[in-house]
């Protein structure tokens, strides 16, 4: 299938239940949605479907995503309630101020790499086919995954590949890709999924998917700084949500996770000082956690969309102005 296809096969992950954790808050006349992570338009294509009244604000930063859907949204008839602007989502407060927006009633982050960014090869980020050694969600990106490749010393290398990947064998991987870049620089994916799978003991290569997965993961985050990007968005995107607005918060791996758990159960929480006789009202909790942990999608969901078996999402929403 041509690469001008493959956006159709796109299936948005755990679409029902975010229409149902961000319904309440998007269903008033003149809410204002916030997708940080545009991609193919599937879930801000179903929210606008739910809500007539509902505006999106549509964050991408990949021109790819953003014209594709552009034109998912035009054909659906809603491009009059759709602005879409060019922008990393930590740059979700600047967006806003420069639309004069002062809040908004709901935001969604849909984290790791699009459907149209997985399934285009030229895009580098599948170990599955070989193509150049990329990896930017934005292709006008300053550092590409041969870069890091190429240039990070073998300490850098097993550390990205460790704490991005929790790759047990980062080492021994590191190791090969300096002995092997040594001899010819790295510019394909083929060739270094393929130092991977041998670098990595043939036991363990029988179980756990392909033996690059960890290794193009953990790649893809350190190219995009998508752990620094997410982890400097949380105060900003809870700081914009309107009292009864609602945040939810797709994630594909337990890094990503344990900082949207943090973020959240700090705003859950009371931070009535210790030794207080009761609790005081200025320090209450200024969110309510609408998921239990981090909810899985359904079996049913995971057979039909292979991709969306790592997915949690979790949410929250806004009860109090923080004093």
């Amino acid at each position: 299938m041509s690469a001008d296809e493959q956006p159709s096969l796109h299936v948005p992950v755990l679409l029902d239940r975010v229409v149902e954790l961000l319904g309440p808050a998007c269903a008033v006349e003149g809410a204002v949605l916030m997708d940080c992570t545009l991609g193919l338009a599937g879930h801000t294509l179903a929210m606008l479907g739910a809500h007539p009244g509902l505006r999106v604000v549509g964050l991408d930063r990949d021109p790819d995503a953003r014209a594709e859907a552009a034109r998912r949204i035009a054909a659906a008839g809603h491009a009059d309630r759709v602005t879409l602007v060019p922008a990393v989502f930590d740059e979700l407060a600047d967006v806003l101020t420069d639309l004069g927006i002062d809040e908004v009633q709901g935001i969604l982050f849909d984290l790791g790499v699009s459907s149209l960014q997985l399934d285009r090869p030229d895009r580098g980020f599948s170990y599955s086919t070989d193509a150049p050694l990329d990896m930017r969600m934005d292709p006008a990106g300053p550092r590409t995954a041969a870069d890091v490749v190429n240039t990070y010393s073998r300490g850098e290398l097993t550390r990205v590949l460790k704490v991005y990947g929790e790759e047990r064998f980062a080492g021994r991987i590191a190791a090969a890709i300096e002995r092997e870049r040594a001899r010819e620089p790295f510019t394909t994916t083929a060739r270094l999924a393929e130092l991977v799978r041998e670098a990595i003991p043939a036991a363990t290569r029988r179980t756990g998917g392909h033996p690059a997965k960890r290794t193009f993961q953990a790649l893809r985050i350190e190219v995009n700084d998508e752990l620094g990007v997410l982890t400097r968005v949380l105060p900003a995107a809870l700081e914009a949500l309107a009292v009864g607005g609602r945040l939810a918060v797709i994630t594909f791996h337990s890094l990503e996770d344990r900082i949207v758990k943090q973020a959240l159960a700090l705003g859950a929480t009371d931070a009535t000082p210790p030794g207080m006789p009761v609790p005081m009202p200025e320090h209450a909790p200024t969110l309510r956690l609408l998921t239990r942990g981090g909810e899985a999608p359904s079996d049913e969901e995971t057979a039909a969309n292979p991709r969306a078996a790592s997915a949690r999402v979790r949410a929250a929403e806004r009860t109090r102005r923080a004093s």
